[in-house]
């Protein structure tokens, strides 16, 4: 069904019923590795809670990762 657009209304096909964006997680992470590396944990270990946390509250690019890095968490409680 199409609206008139005379009208001021918006222009619908059929078929295109809102569709929600997938986000692409991939992307999003640059560098992996990055803030385990600023954090000086070694590679294959676990960021403690508590660190990560810490981290959190950080000005610039180290609190950015370790929000994400929390985002990213809750994400994969959701989904389990």
């Amino acid at each position: 069904m199409i609206n008139s657009s005379s009208m001021g209304q918006q222009i619908t096909k059929p078929g295109n019923k809102n569709k929600k964006k997938k986000l692409d997680i991939k992307k999003a992470i640059k560098k992996p590795g990055a803030l385990r590396a600023s954090l000086g944990i070694k590679k294959g270990k676990k960021i403690p809670v508590a660190t990560l946390k810490k981290a959190a509250k950080a000005p610039g690019k180290l609190g950015q990762r370790a929000r994400f890095a929390q985002t990213l968490k809750k994400m994969k409680r959701r989904r389990a």
